[in-house]
């Protein structure tokens, strides 16, 4: 039986169904909440300085913040007002932009339509974005799916998504220089990108050490660009522990994803990561996935595979392969990438024994 997610009825409720309890192993512990500390980077600072902190973190586990990124304050209050609207909304409401099985766009009330158990303990919005000049789909989106009443909340979201592939890009300089190909290679290719924006809202919860708001997962998209509010809940695994990262006031926290570790020939990382969840208020974020065009050939530069660097790690691929593959075939968690380089390798039937259920 499909569980029914709503997170007005269930939010008070200790008697959840079990769909959501999550293994002992993988469910959170009082000694997580112990802070990580990524680096707090001034975008703004020396460039040389930028360079060596971005590179540090991407090598140990992929994750920092950034301040001074240009984003105006008011557009994010703006982005957050837009994203309160839309969850408190009644759940056939927000059902008007159900996610369809095997789309990545769309309402999802904890996933229900797609995973059988362990269910995330959050409401999720998230459409496309992209860069050709010829698109307006997050505008268009909105006004189809929610009517014309919210027209100016996509308009508020492609504002935000355009400012958030702006950063993108720049982060993407940052990064090329620390690896040594220069700053222009990953801004030209992903100048033009087909990317993924997604609203996050984890409603309270009154068995916090029993679930979990987003399960162990890496993401497979190239950087994520996250704004948290100021209740917290973002716990990375490093060093064997998992460990929180603390929400600053106006930063972003940045993190690498599988299809960067593969153009990075894997010399970045792609780090596990998860969200939790409290019993008194609701969290939310607002993240933007930078993705390359859908059919763009995924391959390191010739600079990472020399002899001085490591053997070739990951096969070439397209954007549009691994999401296909992470919608249809695979529930993505901390070995996405090495299942899906090995599909490609061998074939999806001699690879299936290791595909997980969705």
């Amino acid at each position: 039986m499909v569980v029914v997610f709503d997170a007005a009825r269930l939010s008070g409720r200790s008697d959840i169904p079990e769909q959501f309890i999550w293994p002992e192993d993988e469910s959170p512990t009082p000694d997580a909440a112990e802070e990580l500390h990524v680096p707090l980077i001034d975008l703004s600072g020396d460039a040389a300085e930028v360079v060596r902190q971005v590179g540090q973190a991407c090598e140990q586990h992929g994750f920092f913040q950034v301040v001074n990124h240009g984003i105006q304050q008011e557009l994010l209050a703006e982005a957050h007002r837009c994203m309160d609207a839309f969850f408190t909304l009644p759940l056939p409401e927000k059902q008007r932009a159900q996610r369809l099985q095997g789309e990545s766009c769309g309402y999802a009330s904890s996933f229900t339509g797609r995973f059988a158990c362990k269910l995330p303990w959050k409401e999720t919005l998230s459409f496309c974005y992209s860069t050709s000049p010829d698109a307006d789909l997050v505008v268009d989106y909105f006004v189809q799916k929610l009517g014309e009443d919210y027209r100016s909340h996509g308009e508020v979201y492609g504002r935000y998504c355009s400012e958030m592939s702006r950063l993108s890009l720049e982060i993407m300089e940052v990064l090329g220089e620390s690896l040594g190909v220069g700053r222009a290679h990953f801004r030209r290719f992903f100048e033009h990108n087909d990317s993924i924006m997604r609203l996050n809202y984890y409603p309270p919860c009154q068995r916090p050490l029993e679930t979990l708001g987003t399960g162990p997962h890496c993401d497979p998209t190239s950087l994520t660009i996250l704004h948290q509010d100021h209740v917290g809940g973002l716990q990375v695994f490093a060093d064997g522990h998992w460990r929180s990262i603390r929400p600053h006031a106006g930063a972003f926290v940045v993190n690498i994803g599988d299809t960067f570790m593969a153009l990075s020939n894997g010399r970045y990382r792609s780090c596990l990561h998860r969200a939790v969840v409290n019993s008194r208020v609701p969290r939310k974020s607002l993240a933007f996935f930078l993705c390359p065009e859908m059919d763009k050939l995924v391959c390191p530069p010739e600079e990472l595979l020399d002899a001085g660097n490591k053997p070739r790690a990951y096969p070439d691929f397209t954007w549009r392969t691994l999401l296909d593959f992470t919608q249809k075939h695979y529930r993505a968690d901390m070995r996405t990438l090495e299942v899906f380089s090995n599909w490609l390798r061998h074939g999806q039937d001699k690879a299936a024994h290791e595909l997980l259920p969705l």
